[in-house]
């Protein structure tokens, strides 16, 4: 299963980025395809934080607009949201022991954790800290 990060939803809805159409690609073939895909929930907090925010985006995305924007998300029969289970403590200890990572990237850690402990079998982000947590493929869709 494929996992997304917050960069490449708020991408995919900022028609100011310049990623916009890639990401919006990216989004679409993942909810109107076959497979599984799936969306942690600190990435659904993450974007409704970051798109609503005036001090990012001078023409902030309205908040009900950015909730609707995961509503639509949610219509998606193969989404699966993600979140801590009984085997994410586990995964999360070994992701911090192993990436040795401190302070703010413990965020990070988390939702590597969770997708590990969710079966993801790739994250896709814009993000290369996430390169750092083993046993987690870490791809940039928008790119090459």
């Amino acid at each position: 299963m494929i996992a997304v990060d917050t960069n490449i939803l708020v991408y995919s809805v900022r028609e100011d980025s310049r990623w916009h159409k890639p990401a919006l690609r990216c989004i679409r073939a993942l909810a109107e395809g076959g497979e599984n895909w799936g969306i942690p929930w600190p990435c659904i907090h993450e974007f409704l934080a970051v798109v609503t925010n005036p001090g990012i985006y001078d023409s902030a995305t309205p908040l009900e607009q950015a909730l609707r924007q995961v509503e639509y998300w949610m219509e998606s029969p193969t989404l699966q949201i993600l979140g801590e289970n009984r085997a994410y403590w586990l995964h999360l200890q070994h992701v911090l022991l192993l990436s040795q990572v401190r302070g703010g990237a413990i965020h990070d850690a988390r939702i590597a954790a969770i997708c590990r402990a969710s079966g993801v079998t790739e994250l896709w982000t814009a993000d290369r800290d996430f390169s750092r947590f083993p046993g987690l493929v870490v791809r940039n869709p928008l790119v090459g």
